[in-house]
């Protein structure tokens, strides 16, 4: 049995940053996060066993520390605002390309356009960019475009994890919309997601017969990439872990693809590479 890596897969520079910053040695103890710093189980062990506290936006009174750290999915200025209104050190680890959907939408807003964000309601990224609008409409796909009647110009940006082509096909329907007069998209779908996906297609064009993505359950870009491949009617199994992997899945398979989120550290991808090279041999010898 085959094992092809994708090109590209594994943390992005956005959430190594935000690791980074929360792992430094002056926070061990000393520093609460405010939501998931990542969405990625592992990590957000780690950033416990180094003594930080992870708290959600409703457990704010209970603050114990001098220090608080924005995820890195960002956050409403006025919830950052009112962070340091209470004394607190803020510190924002929100990826910069997640502060320029924050900044675009604004823009849009500015010049007049009514903002239209494709993607996910309650996600906490699309949440923190309706956080920062006077007013605005989150619409997952063509079918939920009611709340955008009525508006002839409409200005539209995306979450940052999603793929290019269900949101062109959003920009499109509002386009045909009685009395839109005027459409402006401006693509804030991130470089990293776009390269992971663009690796699918890749991995893909090898011919694979099952697949294996790694990435946190809660994670939107990987579950972008497991429906890339399941899509396409291929066998593929979305995990956490390597201690996930079923020999069962490999039966009979002959070339596996491998790819992970933007949210999965480097060597939890190795774990996961090295148990299925494992398989891999127990079938061949079998």
């Amino acid at each position: 049995m085959r094992i092809t890596l994708a090109h590209a897969m594994g943390t992005c520079f956005g959430v190594e940053r935000a690791i980074e910053m929360a792992m430094r040695p002056e926070f061990v103890g000393r520093l609460t996060i405010i939501g998931q710093l990542v969405h990625n189980p592992q990590v957000i062990e780690r950033l416990r066993e180094h003594g930080v506290r992870i708290i959600t936006w409703d457990e704010v009174d209970s603050i114990s520390t001098e220090a608080v750290m924005i995820t890195a999915h960002g956050a409403p200025d006025d919830r950052i605002e009112s962070l340091r209104q209470r004394g607190l050190m803020v510190h924002d680890a929100s990826c910069p390309l997640v502060q320029r959907l924050h900044a675009t939408a604004r823009q849009l807003e500015d010049e007049g356009y009514f903002p239209v964000i494709v993607g996910q309601r309650d996600h906490v990224e699309v949440q923190g960019v309706i956080g920062n609008l006077r007013d605005c409409a989150v619409v997952a796909g063509p079918d939920d475009l009611a709340q955008v009647c009525g508006h002839s110009r409409i200005g539209v940006v995306s979450q940052t994890t999603n793929r290019i082509e269900p949101v062109t096909a959003v920009v499109a329907a509002i386009g045909a919309l009685p009395g839109v007069r005027e459409v402006r998209f401006i693509d804030t779908i991130c470089k990293p997601v776009k390269d992971r996906q663009a690796a699918i297609a890749a991995l893909l064009s090898h011919d694979i017969d099952v697949g294996v993505v790694i990435g946190g359950r809660n994670s939107s870009n990987t579950r972008k990439l497991f429906d890339m491949i399941s899509g396409q009617g291929i066998d593929c199994h979305h995990v956490e872990r390597a201690e996930e992997l079923s020999r069962a899945w490999f039966v009979g398979k002959r070339h596996v693809g491998l790819t992970a989120g933007t949210s999965t550290p480097q060597d939890v991808i190795a774990a996961v590479h090295r148990r299925l090279l494992a398989i891999a041999e127990e079938l061949d010898e079998g």
